[in-house]
């Protein structure tokens, strides 16, 4: 059986130096992965690394998740290529379709998603093998591209999944998959269809990462765990589609309103609208104890590494202490 991975998801605002002291204190707290998220309105994402790779000696760190709309695949070769050399082989790539409403906010249509996606990994292995690439997409078109590179950098490429369609794809050419989930069903039925996908590939599921990476508020006072969720809670909304938001049992004109006050600015109001049931279809939040509990039901179906996001609790080093205990529980089942 594969070991438990517990990682943590970070997005980059603020101060660079705190964001490099958690990153520090996931390391010393013995934690495996961080993911850092990539939205134009936040610090580079690409930079923010730069800082964690030269920080850390050990850690994982991932990008969580970029897409094929905003930058070219080429140039992300490019820059992944770059982090693979200066952190000695600790980057992961998630790629995904890009949030709609943010994608729409800087002019840019989100075009045949699944196939941008799997050009875009296409792209990337191909030019990260070193290959003098020729290619004729649907989406892409490059001609005599090539990164100035001497051999072949591997560099595993997870694909951020939440509808049936790209969780399918990410079994067919996932190294690995990022499933935006909490709740245990929801989770047993996304593996389902990137079994799928493995079946349509001729893999078997050891070929594949199955990870699950969920908003997370941990705190001794539930009250305060929830309340911290719910700005995450709102954003993850906003950016579902109708037959997301059906399936994990929400009314879709409650969304449809949350995305209106998000697209006013109005995050304070988007979360009145938001109650407790909703933070937990869409989030791991509690207790300690609770939490971990919580935890245990999603790994009980198979799932071997979990991404913690945000925002983690009211307060990220109490935090993080918390989560260290609970991966040190996990990692003993």
């Amino acid at each position: 059986m594969k070991s438990i991975k517990i990682g943590i998801e970070i997005l980059p605002i603020g101060n660079l130096e705190k964001i490099v002291n958690i990153a520090k204190l996931c390391e010393e707290s013995n934690l495996d992965s961080i993911w850092v998220t990539d939205h134009y309105y936040n610090k580079n994402v690409y930079i923010t690394l730069t800082l964690l790779t030269l920080n850390t000696e050990k850690i994982m760190l991932g990008i969580g998740v970029t897409n094929p709309y905003v930058v070219h695949p080429a140039w992300t070769a490019s820059a992944v290529a770059t982090l693979q050399e200066l952190s000695r082989g600790r980057i992961i790539l998630g790629i995904g379709a890009g949030d709609k409403t943010t994608l729409e906010s800087i002019g840019i249509e989100r075009v045949k998603p699944l196939k941008a996606v799997k050009e875009c990994v296409e792209i990337i292995r191909r030019l990260l093998n070193c290959e003098i690439l020729n290619y004729e997409g649907e989406i892409f078109k490059l001609r005599n591209a090539k990164l100035n590179i001497k051999s072949r950098i591997d560099v595993p490429i997870y694909i951020g999944a939440q509808a049936p369609k790209m969780l399918k794809l990410a079994g067919e050419i996932g190294d690995g998959v990022l499933i935006n989930a909490s709740d245990p069903e929801y989770v047993r039925e996304c593996v389902r269809y990137v079994e799928e996908g493995l079946e349509r590939s001729g893999r078997s599921i050891d070929k594949i990462d199955i990870a699950v990476c969920t908003c997370f508020s941990v705190d001794e006072d539930r009250n305060e765990a929830i309340e911290a969720a719910k700005p995450i809670i709102a954003y993850i909304l906003s950016g579902m589609s109708k037959e997301s938001v059906e399936k994990i049992g929400m009314d879709y004109s409650k969304v449809e309103k949350i995305r209106y006050e998000i697209s006013r600015g109005n995050i304070l109001e988007a979360c009145k609208i938001i109650n407790e049931e909703d933070v937990n279809k869409l989030a791991i939040v509690g207790t300690p104890e609770e939490c971990l509990n919580k935890i245990e039901k999603i790994v009980k179906i198979g799932v071997r590494h979990i991404i913690l996001g945000s925002p983690l609790g009211k307060d990220k080093k109490k935090a993080i202490s918390h989560i260290s205990e609970i991966a040190r529980q996990l990692k003993g089942i």
